[in-house]
């Protein structure tokens, strides 16, 4: 077969991987040559919405990568700047007739795509793009009326229903233009200006990731539905940073999961689902993002915006150093902080109880999450937020208000989660960590700090706040 052109380029974004990868397939059965290549960021020092975790793990994740594109008989090339200047810049030094890449769910992405269009007819290319973060983009999934879902359960039935779009081949072999192309150095820490913070890193690139599934696979998912609540121990799969940066496929992931429902008995079969649900959550959330792109600044429920929120640096900064009085909740931030991920029941716990405890503006727990997460999955991130606000698509009713302590009981009833990561605790009484201190309870928690606020009072203050906006409204 003629190749339909004889140079074309691969932009690499959140596809970082030679398996099942839709536009890096496409590009080496089009092209005679590919040039892939990674246009890296290009601010220093500080960033609102990402942090030396993500940066970090995006860096080896691309040394990595590099080393498989070689492997593989290419090169990957690395240029710093603006994405458009540094494509149209590649685009005259290679002569490439083509660019082919893969989607982005994210409203900044989708900007630049959308001007990469209009500008690529000026250079003189074609541009291919392709569906490859999700499993059904916003366009794919909706209402008989052909509006986008806004409810959860109706959306997962529809989702469900379509065809799931196939496991492509793994890219095995490329064939590169000749030496004298310029690349930056592989990018690190400090090509942002950013130390380590800290974090311990897990192993980086698509080997690892898929390392990782196959645990999963194995371990994890046949019991998911039991376990996914306890936040301590092999209990959640962990490859959200995995699908954030794309070193492993949703695509063969569902279906993975799916031949392991299929093999199953019963009870195999309801955990595969119920992991099967995460995956329609997370394309749930990025079609309400790609719809509804001012969910990123304004509730979307929009009858709760103007709520009055607070905004108190103090009560901010003891939440972020996990310094609450709250056990079950500075054991979560302390675990962001020491590995840049959280589990999730931890997620929804910690979020509620910035947003009704200390009725601090969700937005203000969505920017650090996204500065201190490894994964930072924008759409999820901003869902997860909004829905324990109560102010987001088919969020938790504003009168849901979970109870740290009742939590706790639940979820950590021994508190082994709060041990491994509130060392101050791990001699206390099993009591000081399942209810709130009383008398002298407080001299036997190794110089813990009080709770920050009364639990009970608090939740009153906010069902007050909550009711008198809805009655300011007229509702």
């Amino acid at each position: 077969m003629v190749p339909s052109y004889a140079r074309a380029i691969h932009w690499f974004r959140r596809d970082l991987r030679l398996r099942d990868n839709s536009a890096l397939q496409a590009a080496v059965g089009a092209s005679a040559e590919v040039v892939t290549a990674y246009v890296v960021s290009g601010w220093k020092g500080s960033h609102g919405w990402t942090g030396p975790a993500r940066q970090g793990y995006l860096a080896g994740c691309l040394a990595s990568l590099a080393g498989d594109v070689a492997e593989a008989g290419g090169r990957l090339i690395f240029r710093r700047g603006e994405a458009l200047a540094e494509l149209e810049r590649l685009v005259r030094e290679t002569r490439a007739e083509a660019i082919f890449y893969n989607r982005d769910p994210d409203p900044h992405g989708q900007r630049v795509e959308a001007a990469l269009a209009l500008r690529a007819r000026e250079w003189g290319v074609a541009v291919h793009s392709y569906k490859d973060v999700v499993l059904h983009e916003g366009d794919e999934v909706l209402t008989g009326a052909e509006k986008p879902y806004r409810v959860f359960t109706p959306y997962r039935r529809n989702w469900e229903a379509q065809p799931k779009p196939p496991v492509l081949p793994a890219v095995t072999r490329l064939v590169a233009p000749g030496a004298g192309l310029g690349s930056e150095e592989v990018p690190s820490l400090a090509t942002w200006g950013l130390g380590d913070g800290g974090v311990v890193q897990p192993e980086a690139g698509e080997r690892a990731a898929r390392q990782r599934m196959e645990r999963a696979l194995a371990r994890v998912i046949p019991h998911y539905a039991e376990t996914r609540n306890t936040p301590l121990g092999e209990t959640t799969s962990r490859l959200s940073p995995d699908l954030r940066l794309g070193t492993i496929s949703v695509r063969e992931l569902y279906h993975r999961v799916m031949e392991l429902a299929d093999r199953g008995d019963g009870e195999v079969k309801q955990n595969a689902r119920t992991y099967i649900g995460e995956l329609a959550w997370r394309d749930f959330y990025m079609q309400l993002l790609g719809h509804y792109p001012e969910v990123l600044e304004h509730e979307f429920d929009a009858s709760w915006r103007g709520l009055p929120w607070r905004y108190d640096e103090g009560l901010l900064q003891r939440w972020k150093d996990g310094l609450t009085g709250f056990p079950i909740v500075d054991a979560g931030m302390r675990e962001l902080r020491g590995t840049g991920q959280m589990h999730n029941r931890v997620r929804m716990i910690v979020a509620m109880f910035l947003t009704k405890d200390l009725r601090l503006d969700w937005r203000l727990g969505e920017q650090y999450f996204m500065q201190a997460l490894m994964d930072g999955e924008i759409a999820s991130n901003n869902g997860g937020w909004q829905w324990s606000a109560g102010t987001g698509a088919d969020a938790a009713p504003y009168f849901r208000i979970q109870n740290p302590w009742s939590q706790t009981k639940s979820y950590d009833p021994k508190g082994a989660y709060i041990r491994r990561w509130v060392p101050e605790l791990q001699h206390a009484p099993l009591e000081a960590l399942l209810e709130p201190p009383e008398g002298s309870l407080f001299g036997r928690r190794g110089g813990y700090p009080e709770p920050m606020v009364d639990h009970r009072e608090e939740r009153e203050r906010t069902l007050a706040m909550f009711k008198a906006h809805r009655a300011a409204q007229g509702r």
